[in-house]
């Protein structure tokens, strides 16, 4: 297959139920339809080993490692976009990004390893003991809650889209420029993209399913619904669940520029992410990592633990119909989100919030609406809005992060607004958006879109928990 020119206005990075890229194809693509056959009255789980509960949160972004101060600045409508300082941009036509600035392991992870790791390690990490010790469940910070596990029932699932982007660059050129011989050791396993999970099991001595997905910007949704099945089939009472992402380098920028993916919107870097808004011109790359902690309600109880929100359920599904253009039916969207709906034994007006995709690309904006209007034909009491309006487009780690301000917001009542919405596309007339400012909401319940290149798509749904 030929990538043409089309390409350069209407892909959008990693959203693949976005895209818009001129990747021919043999022939036309057949309409398709998929029914979603429905239970015959909806009824939510009710058995707390298989109930899955949210007990711990953990995060490293643009707006530092802190959970709350995160969630205030989107709040506040705070743009993380900036200038990249990390290399010299000035050659590219996207200068700008989300970029993570003065990142600080604290004591999170040991000097010596913090200078060795890839950031995509240090990211994953850091989010993920500071979800442990938020469960109470960090092995040096909380050793009383830790010794109890059963750490053979302990997973990690922290997945990447691209891995260790870094040293797979630093490693790149040491072999072209001073041969194979200065090659790092560290190459293939900071590259590889389970190792950060399996350094987070080394560390805490968790001996449970421990892999990793990777299925670009869905990769972190994969990964909830994944470690969710494990707890539900009784694999595991505990699992360490999300993504994280280190994109902002060279080949990483240079790689979406040559996709003409980005953008370019270099004197107004801050207003440069404007989901659903005619002025978007391609999305804002971020960077960073979103974990949680997901464990049995039963579990969770016997340990006294603080429960934040309860994951209802979620799916996965494959467009199965181009490299990068979504479905023209919108139909792997909206099968996801139906069969998320099923799977968290709701009816599908119990949701009144959805945490879009929304990369601010071309196509992809329009083609997400299109698929949510497909399952809600009535969206008046519904609000949605754009996280990477703020944080940019983080990838890998893009699910996890909006996981935790979904979460948020059910915790606080209070939804983050899409910033730089001015002139609005026709597609969300009539959608409250959040526009501009935060609006106060009662979430019954809440979802989390997510779609990758290859035409994967998922959707995670959470709730207020009830006993």
């Amino acid at each position: 297959m030929m990538v043409t020119a089309a390409l350069q206005q209407r892909t959008s990075g990693l959203g693949a139920a976005q895209q818009g890229s001129g990747v021919r194809q043999p022939r036309a693509a057949r309409p398709r339809t998929v029914a979603v056959r429905a239970a015959a009255a909806a009824k939510r789980e009710t058995d707390p080993k298989k109930r899955v509960v949210i007990t711990g949160m953990g995060l490293a972004s643009c707006f530092g490692n802190e959970i709350d101060h995160f969630y205030d600045q989107l709040l506040g409508g705070v743009s993380g976009v900036d200038y990249i300082s990390r290399f010299d941009a000035s050659d590219f036509p996207t200068k700008f990004a989300a970029q993570i600035k003065d990142f600080d392991v604290g004591d999170l992870v040991d000097k010596k390893n913090a200078r060795r790791y890839d950031d995509c390690l240090s990211y994953t990490m850091v989010a993920s003991k500071k979800a442990l010790q938020a469960a109470g469940l960090e092995k040096g910070a909380n050793p009383d809650g830790h010794g109890a596990l059963d750490k053979t029932r302990v997973g990690v699932l922290v997945g990447s889209g691209m891995g260790g982007l870094t040293v797979f660059q630093d490693g790149v050129k040491s072999l072209v420029e001073k041969g194979y011989k200065k090659i790092t050791p560290f190459f293939i396993p900071y590259a590889i993209t389970n190792m950060g999970g399996a350094l987070l099991a080394i560390d805490q001595g968790f001996m449970g399913p421990n892999y990793s997905i990777s299925t670009a910007c869905a990769t972190a949704n994969y990964a909830f619904v994944s470690a969710a099945n494990h707890i539900r089939n009784g694999d595991a009472d505990v699992m360490i669940a999300g993504g994280s992402e280190a994109p902002i380098i060279p080949v990483g920028v240079g790689g979406f520029v040559a996709c003409r993916a980005l953008s370019q919107r270099n004197d107004e870097p801050q207003r440069a992410s404007r989901p659903w808004d005619q002025g978007r011109d391609g999305f804002v790359m971020g960077e960073g990592a979103g974990v949680l902690i997901m464990e049995s309600l039963e579990h969770a109880q016997k340990r006294g633990a603080n429960i934040i929100c309860e994951y209802l359920g979620g799916a996965v599904t494959c467009d199965a119909h181009h490299m990068t253009d979504p479905h023209p039916e919108g139909l792997g969207v909206s099968t996801c989100i139906e069969l998320a709906i099923k799977d968290s034994g709701i009816e599908r007006d119990e949701v009144n919030y959805i945490n879009a995709h929304a990369t601010s690309t071309l196509v992809g904006d329009k083609a997400e609406v299109k698929a949510i209007k497909k399952v809600f034909s009535d969206l008046s009491h519904v609000k949605m809005n754009a996280t990477k309006s703020m944080i940019g487009h983080c990838l890998g780690a893009a699910g996890g992060m909006e996981a935790i301000a979904t979460i948020k917001a059910i915790q606080t009542g209070w939804v983050h607004p899409t910033i730089n919405h001015e002139s609005p596309i026709e597609e969300v007339d009539g959608i409250n958006v959040v526009p501009n400012e935060k609006q106060q909401h009662d979430i019954t319940v809440g979802i989390s879109n997510s779609f990758g290149f290859g035409g994967h798509n998922s959707v995670v749904a959470f709730a207020p928990f009830k006993a």
